[in-house]
């Protein structure tokens, strides 16, 4: 029997992994290759992840060939291929930004030490917990093993709704919107990038001429979506999360030439950002779960300066968490 791949997905109770496990069962992102999932959760909810394990059998899906649950980080992650880093703590009641990066913090500190110890040496790891950028920054400098290249930090869900108003905007199918780039940070000040934005091959910008709605209302459609979705429905984003995930490691582990938006360890980057941080770029794959940055796409003044002020929001959540790197 062929060997499967092993995917480990953390957070395994919560609505992002509920949303995002049943579809790599069903084969999503490996079609037609046997599976293993491996689940981590924290001991408090333990009995309801076993509950999420009963319904992947029930479903009896073709190709899910293990699943393996548990709170230990170091067991749960043994092997594993792909890693989705989905869980982190929410934002409570009079906690302080710097309180959220502490909390999350030590967790993504411990499962970068665990993956960096457990898993396998080629594991492809996808942060997806809040404040992913900074998390991601935190579990790369813990992940002694890895190289920082294996991991990345998820902003395809921007992407994917900035994808989306254009197409309202344009009049036209989602598919017609390509090279579509956010930059920076994963948080009110990222950079939806309409400038190189194409619309059936045109510039976004000759499509839609209303410049003035590009740089207002447009950028603080895409800037507020996660907010604008737990005001109406109480919760935060979930199935959308868990698609944009998905997308993301298809673009990854899918050689060609197509541009797609992820937060990347910036050291060596062409663009003058710091070279210690987890900043989203235009990317591009090489070979099956290699990357390069997309170099030589030139800023206009409104967008460095948007794009600076977001490097500047990670410089500082980075000097917050120092003493976890």
């Amino acid at each position: 029997m062929k060997e499967p791949i092993r995917i480990a997905v953390t957070g395994g109770a919560g609505q992002i992994a509920y949303s995002l496990l049943f579809r790599l069962a069903a084969g999503e992102l490996f079609h037609n290759q046997p599976i293993a999932l491996h689940i981590l959760e924290v001991p408090a909810v333990l009995s309801q992840l076993e509950g999420v394990k009963m319904e992947l059998l029930d479903c009896a899906f073709p190709h899910l060939q293990e699943i393996v649950i548990g709170s230990d980080p170091h067991k749960v992650f043994e092997g594993v291929n792909f890693a989705y880093l989905v869980g982190a703590k929410p934002r409570g009641p009079g906690m302080e930004r710097k309180d959220l990066l502490e909390a999350n913090g030590r967790i993504f500190q411990g499962q970068g030490q665990a993956l960096s110890d457990a898993a396998a040496k080629d594991v492809r790891v996808l942060v997806v917990g809040n404040p992913c950028n900074t998390n991601c920054l935190i579990a790369i400098h813990n992940a002694k093993n890895i190289a920082p290249q294996q991991f990345q930090a998820m902003t395809r869900l921007d992407e994917n709704r900035a994808k989306a108003f254009l197409a309202v905007k344009a009049q036209c199918p989602v598919s017609s919107i390509t090279n579509c780039t956010i930059w920076g940070n994963h948080s009110s000040t990222q950079v939806p990038d309409f400038l190189h934005t194409k619309i059936d091959g045109k510039l976004a910008t000759e499509v839609i001429k209303d410049t003035t709605w590009l740089q207002t209302e447009f950028f603080k459609k895409v800037q507020g979506r996660g907010a604008e979705i737990i005001q109406a429905r109480g919760k935060s984003s979930a199935a959308s999360a868990a698609s944009a995930a998905i997308d993301a490691m298809r673009s990854l582990i899918t050689a060609d030439s197509t541009t797609y938006s992820s937060a990347v360890y910036s050291a060596n980057n062409s663009y003058g950002i710091d070279p210690n941080l987890v900043f989203s770029f235009p990317c591009k794959s090489v070979s099956k779960g290699n990357w390069e940055e997309v170099k030589g796409v030139e800023w206009d003044q409104f967008l460095e300066t948007k794009i600076r002020a977001s490097e500047k929001e990670l410089i500082e959540e980075r000097d917050l968490i120092k003493d976890l790197l």
